[in-house]
């Protein structure tokens, strides 16, 4: 029995290397280039204002591309963030941008909502939906176009926290970056990506097939509908070949695992199978095992491993790996199983302080 508890906590450790590098060679190999610049159409949703909204968001107008426009998305008038975004556009008048407010509700989901009026108005042929906190580079858009394929139905990518202060800002960034990023880039490294809500980038028509904006909101999460909207339609989700930065700043404890947990539950309301294979992920039940087989030096050893192969990930990558970083990804994958288990507490899910429930566009509107 020893030598099978050691031979499991050998494999999952094994998998997690491979993965690490999976994406270390990913991350080295000269990024695609891009053929063709269309018109693209960047929207942007608002909805309360963040730390770094200033630079985020005025990082639209910044980006390197011949044509394009900004519309951005409030639900209320009185919206903190809307005196940002006016005076954002004020100033970079340059690039065509406007916003547009109202409260239109044809979905359980807050953040589609608001972005149904920008989609309606949209000029471009291609849509990147990109969220508030999202530091948007110079290159992004080549960098989204470059990946597209003829069996690409859309492009995403996940967020990188990046500018952590402090340990909880640290704990944000190792279930960012070393946890969830590099498992989205391996999944996509197969073919089988995944859409992440901070970046997703439409062909119109793609989109239309699948019934519109307002079907997205047939899950919880719109990244979870998109990739079965995709794969519906026989084509691929694609990630761009480096994931963009979320500035992350300081955290609370609390505010990270109110976060985890949300997350949690959508991908236990959207990918039941893979939800439950998630308490494989993680080292605490490698450690755990190799310390039942061997003794705690084995124990120690798996864990050295598991983290120095995820640190040496992000070093090489640019990811945040400061004094916290080690820590950081101990007590994260500490906290992973009491995150799937808190995930069975409730269904009930919220964004930024508004109820996100799974209702097909039909029933929304009657």
């Amino acid at each position: 029995m020893a030598n099978i508890i050691l031979f499991l906590a050998i494999l999952l450790t094994g998998l997690h290397l491979v993965t690490c590098l999976i994406v270390m060679w990913r991350l080295r190999r000269p990024a695609p280039r891009v053929a063709a610049r269309p018109f693209i159409t960047l929207l942007r949703p608002v909805c309360g204002q963040d730390r770094f909204d200033a630079e985020t968001l005025a990082s639209s107008f910044a980006i390197d591309w011949p044509a394009y426009e900004v519309i951005f998305c409030a639900a209320h008038a009185d919206d903190p963030a809307v005196p940002l975004v006016r005076d954002l556009i004020a100033g970079h008048r340059h690039v065509p941008a406007r916003l547009l407010i109202g409260d239109d509700r044809p979905t359980g989901n807050p953040k589609l909502n608001n972005l149904v009026k920008g989609w309606a108005l949209a000029k471009g042929d291609r849509i990147v939906m990109a969220d508030a906190n999202l530091m948007l580079p110079r290159d992004y858009f080549d960098r989204l176009i470059a990946v597209e394929g003829a069996d690409t139905g859309l492009v995403s990518s996940p967020a990188i926290g990046t500018a952590p202060e402090g340990l909880w800002g640290a704990l944000e960034c190792a279930f960012l970056n070393g946890n969830q990023a590099r498992l989205q880039l391996c999944a996509d490294e197969i073919g089988q990506g995944f859409a992440q809500g901070k970046t997703l980038m439409w062909q119109r028509p793609v989109l239309e097939r699948a019934g519109g904006l307002s079907a997205l909101g047939r899950s919880m999460a719109e990244d979870v509908a998109s990739t079965k909207a995709v794969r519906g339609l026989g084509l691929r989700v694609r990630l761009s070949h480096a994931p963009f930065a979320q500035p992350v700043g300081r955290r609370s404890l609390h505010a990270v695992w109110s976060r985890q947990v949300r997350w949690s539950k959508v991908r236990r309301d959207g990918f039941p199978g893979l939800f439950l294979l998630e308490p494989l992920n993680g080292a605490a039940l490698p450690v755990l095992m190799a310390t039942a087989a061997l003794g705690p030096w084995a124990g120690l050893a798996v864990g050295a491993v598991y983290f120095g192969s995820e640190w040496t990930l992000c070093r090489l990558a640019g990811w945040p790996a400061g004094r916290f970083s080690v820590a950081a990804m101990i007590l994260r994958d500490a906290l992973m199983p009491f995150v799937w288990l808190a995930t069975f507490s409730s269904r009930k899910v919220e964004w930024r302080g508004n109820a996100v429930s799974a209702v097909s566009p039909a029933v929304a509107a009657e």
